[in-house]
Order: structure tokens, then sequence, then C-alpha cells
């Protein structure tokens, strides 16, 4: 699914987008503090997935097409606010469908957008580690030169996880009604290869790097 939105309508979807995940954040008492650069160029934005306020986390400053599970679309906040401007629903099981969908990362990069990418294909809940990376994106971003910026998401919490297919109103049964969500973002460097699948190793190495430093930090007396 894309938006049918183009210039100007289409910047200005993303500036009330913007402030829908502000809103949403504050509101669910996400509480995030970040390191690194944000990135300001068009690319693939890839990060480890630890829920799915995730990509909300990155649209709050980031002008992007998250790449999404087809059934959040039907989510209460999250489906609604996530059309509000550029977005890919992906039917994961749907072998011709993730075809298209890297189809369509490529026209969209080439608007000017960059793309968020989970390339885990789900959420994990493993404190320093990812599941294995998918390497459909990865090849794409070798095979055109496109930029892959790695993202780590860090929660310091693992109540905060939201793993597997929990739907929405049972995480938010579970997760919202608490003080604070607290969220570390690290923003990685700029990733250019030739080949995806050392493309896929650097992202995948650094990411796996950053969240085994701010566990050991964690575990480290002040």
């Amino acid at each position: 699914m894309r938006n049918s939105l183009q210039g100007r309508d289409l910047q200005r979807a993303m500036r009330i987008r913007r402030k829908w995940a502000n809103k949403v954040l504050y509101k669910v008492g996400v509480r995030i503090e970040e390191e690194g650069v944000i990135p300001k160029g068009k690319g693939l934005l890839v990060g480890n997935h630890r829920s799915y306020l995730d990509p909300i986390i990155l649209l709050r400053k980031v002008d992007a097409w998250p790449v999404a599970k087809a059934e959040i679309a039907s989510w209460p906040m999250i489906g609604a606010g996530a059309a509000m401007a550029g977005i890919l629903y992906l039917r994961r099981e749907d072998a011709g469908h993730r075809a298209k969908v890297l189809v369509m990362i490529r026209q969209t990069i080439d608007s000017g957008y960059p793309v968020i990418l989970f390339p885990e294909g789900n959420t994990c809940d493993i404190p320093d580690k990812t599941l294995p990376f998918l390497t459909g994106g990865f090849r794409l971003a070798a095979k055109h030169g496109l930029e892959v910026t790695p993202i780590a998401f860090f929660y310091p919490n693992p109540r905060d996880f939201w793993v597997g297919d929990v739907s929405f109103l049972a995480h938010a049964w579970q997760s919202f009604g608490r003080n604070e969500i607290r969220v570390k973002v690290c923003y990685g460097p700029t990733l250019r290869d030739t080949d995806g699948d050392a493309l896929l190793t650097a992202a995948h190495t650094w990411i796996e790097n950053k969240l085994h430093q701010l566990v050991s930090a964690q575990k480290t007396p002040a």
C-alpha cells in the first residue's frame, strides 16, 4: 500500500505524522534517549526490532516510509496514524508480494525518501542479540548503490519488548499502564558496499555490538 499524496501534500502529511508520532509516544509514556547522528539522506534505515513502537520512534523525526506487516493496518491508533503519509505494507507469507515490496522500496528511495526496514522480519526478545537478518533489502541496496544506516533500539526493561504476534490491545494492557517506557536509539555510520551479504554483515555486526555494549553497561554497577 502506498499513499497517493504527492509533492507538497505528501510533505504536509509527513509533518502531520511527525506531530502524531510525538503525541502517541508521549501519551503512552515512551521516553527516548538518542546517540549518534539522525540520518538525513535517502536510503535504507535498518534496525533491530524490539517493539512495534520502533518505527513510530523514528517517524517522529524522520520523513521516511516504513515497511510494516499488513496486519498493522487494522490496529487501533497505530494503523491509522502510520497511514497518514507513506507506508509499505508487506504480506510476509506471500513470496511474490515480498518481491513487489522490494521494487516499491527502490521506487520510494528514488523519489527522495528513506525507507525504514526491520530485516529480522519480526520482533526479538534477546537483549543483546538479533534474529538472523533477511537478505533482500541489503542485496537491493548493494545492487543500486543505496546507503544503509544501521540503528540499534535498546529497551532497558525486557517487559517493554513487544514480541511475536501479540495484539495491540494485549500489549497496551501489559505495558502502557506503567509510568514510562524507556528506550535508547543509537544511529550508526552510513554503510555502502557492492556486496549485499557484506553489507548485511556490517549492519548486523554494528547493531549487535552496540546492543552488547548497552547491555554490559546496564549490568555494570555505577
